[in-house]
């Protein structure tokens, strides 16, 4: 059978084979079992037209139920203004890929310079890399950051209030690492700071890693930690929801060494999951253990502004089994997106829109409360999220919200709702989610 589509002539794959040794295809396979191999042919649909084609997908798409979200847990539904999907979606962006060669590369790099200048002042941090995957990952990457500036240290404290699935992320990096990670208990919701100082005080630990807002949606107060942590000879890390940052203090105020977490609240859609985008913050004295590239701002022979691969490890590339991370460039077109938001919406823009998220999540709350089946879990201040117990069969009311068009939260336990509110909810819709109670 000829492939119309496939681009080696029978010539290529003969001459292929034979820098192969091999006489055929099936050679190239036959140390798969035959067990396990697929001989029958495939059960593809007949060959469609454009239109036909895109009928089909629309159908399959309608298959989607379309909730209005009142979940969270690290993925907010925040609104996305309509010109950021249209500039990014020009195909000198779209397409751009990793910019090896500066000079042939100059907007990608502009683009890449003000992500980092937009991120440094959302965090209050010296300086920022060009991106990493997710928040998870980069929580992930700043424990081996930890432990590479802590040297001899290799033990790193995480609090019991971080998210559960950036947990798992950095037990699954440490282990293969040989990182000892310890859980710091929580106190009614909060990080338990007696807990940690005690644990501080046992020496070999290399950094301390807490969440801001936290799971349960709440704002800790981490007046204290940076001494106590530094006393240690750690380094502190926060994780934060990025647009959160547009209103509570900085981790820069609370005296962190490095900042990281989902950058996905700056406009870019919940999409079923991903792709995101994770930012990684840091101070200046930390900046060559930093995994990633950095660009900088220069002048060219001719005095014009340019930009520049300022720092990057060259292992990124070539030995990469001596590289600080792998983590290198296909994230780039969602800080992409995420700059192209900061931009439009600018410093004000992002801060109403935190500030909305807040306003609507304390009302919901208190409409919740009123009805008597609710209660707060953790009396403490929230920020757009918070977790309260129902007191009758959450399965059904769950099943309710849904049946009525509304993803009520995230459940955590047999009766607690982690609920989240963003400016897209409109009053309208949150009554409605109250009334059905």
């Amino acid at each position: 059978m000829s492939y119309k589509y496939f681009p080696h002539t029978d010539e290529d794959i003969r001459q292929m084979l034979d820098r192969c040794g091999a006489k055929s295809l099936d050679d190239l396979y036959e140390n798969v079992p035959e067990s396990i191999r697929y001989r029958s042919e495939y059960d593809l649909p007949k060959a469609m037209s454009e239109m036909e084609l895109r009928q089909l997908f629309a159908k399959l798409g309608e298959r989607n139920r379309q909730l209005t979200c009142f979940a969270g847990a690290g993925v907010y539904d925040h609104y996305t203004p309509a010109v950021v999907r249209n500039i990014v979606a020009r195909s000198e962006f779209l397409t751009s890929y990793t910019p090896y060669q500066a000079e042939i590369s100059q907007g990608t790099l502009h683009c890449i310079f003000e992500y980092q200048s937009m991120m440094t002042r959302l965090t209050g941090m010296d300086v920022s890399n060009a991106s990493m995957y997710d928040g998870t990952t980069a929580t992930a990457e700043a424990v081996l950051m930890a432990v590479a500036a802590g040297k001899k240290a290799n033990r790193v404290l995480i609090s019991e209030t971080v998210d559960p699935k950036t947990l798992e992320v950095v037990k699954t990096y440490a282990h293969w690492q040989d990182i000892d990670v310890e859980m710091i208990p929580q106190d009614c919701g909060v990080t338990d700071v007696k807990a940690m100082v005690a644990k501080l005080s046992a020496g070999g630990v290399a950094g301390v890693i807490v969440q801001q807002p936290n799971y349960y949606g709440i704002v800790e107060d981490y007046t204290g930690f940076a001494d106590a942590i530094h006393a240690a000879k750690a380094l502190f890390v926060i994780n934060g929801i990025a647009a959160d940052l547009a209103v509570l203090k900085t981790p820069g105020e609370c005296g962190a060494d490095i900042a990281v977490g989902e950058a996905q609240s700056l406009g870019i859609p919940m999409s079923y999951g991903g792709p995101y985008v994770g930012y990684m913050c840091c101070t200046e004295k930390l900046i060559r253990k930093m995994p990633g590239r950095i660009v900088g701002q220069t002048v060219d022979n001719s005095g014009q502004r340019s930009f520049v691969l300022t720092l990057q490890a060259r292992e990124q590339h070539i030995r990469r089994q001596k590289a600080t991370s792998n983590i290198c460039s296909n994230e780039s077109l969602m800080a992409l997106f995420a700059t192209v938001y900061m931009s439009i919406m600018g410093k004000e823009g992002v801060r109403e829109a935190a500030e909305q998220s807040y306003a609507a999540a304390h009302y919901l709350c208190d409409k919740l409360i009123a009805t008597g089946h609710f209660t707060l879990v953790y009396d403490r201040p929230f920020f757009n999220e918070f977790l309260v117990g129902y007191d009758g069969d959450t399965d059904a009311l769950y099943k309710r919200w849904i049946d009525n068009g509304l993803l009520g939260g995230v459940r955590v336990g047999d009766n607690g709702l982690l609920i989240a509110v963003t400016e897209k909810r409109t009053k309208e819709e949150i009554d409605k989610l109250v009334k059905l109670v």
